[in-house]
């Protein structure tokens, strides 16, 4: 049986994919823009966008990046699922606790201390596995390098 490509793309060699922590390594590979979900919900001063301004403005993003983009960030509660009816791919990194919670804990106490400035990202949990556009990477060590090699040589491939 053959492996199934590490992105499935459109069929025309366009891709829409939806990445987080991989994101703009990813659209700088496929030659797309990256698109952060968070700079189209936050606005100066930790002011939030309305649902109607943030999906507008995705909206006209998406519109614009027509050979593609990579979208990170997960707002389906206020813009609905425009991200997930359009994208082709949706990458979720599945990395192991005795990775992530040291990380997480590190990260929490930068952020409590003022040293680091908060995330905004959280976390989503969701799965299109039926659907075939999902990819689940376990860890971000040798299976996350792997199936980034082979998405470079997808892309050199044309």
């Amino acid at each position: 049986m053959i492996p199934p490509p590490p992105l499935i793309g459109d069929g025309q060699g366009k891709y829409r994919v939806h990445i987080s922590t991989l994101g703009k390594k990813l659209a700088d590979a496929l030659g797309v823009p990256f698109i952060s979900l968070d700079t189209y919900f936050w606005l100066p001063g930790w002011k939030q966008s309305t649902n109607d301004e943030m999906r507008e403005k995705i909206t006209k993003a998406f519109a614009e990046a027509t050979d593609g983009w990579v979208v990170d960030g997960n707002y389906t509660r206020r813009i609905g699922t425009i991200v997930e009816e359009t994208s082709t791919d949706v990458i979720w990194l599945d990395p192991p606790l005795a990775l992530s919670l040291p990380r997480i804990i590190w990260r929490t106490f930068l952020r409590l201390s003022w040293i680091a400035r908060m995330s905004r990202i959280g976390l989503g949990v969701g799965s299109d596995a039926d659907g075939r556009k999902m990819r689940r990477l376990g860890g971000w060590g040798r299976d996350l390098e792997i199936w980034f090699a082979e998405v470079q040589r997808m892309v050199k491939q044309g």
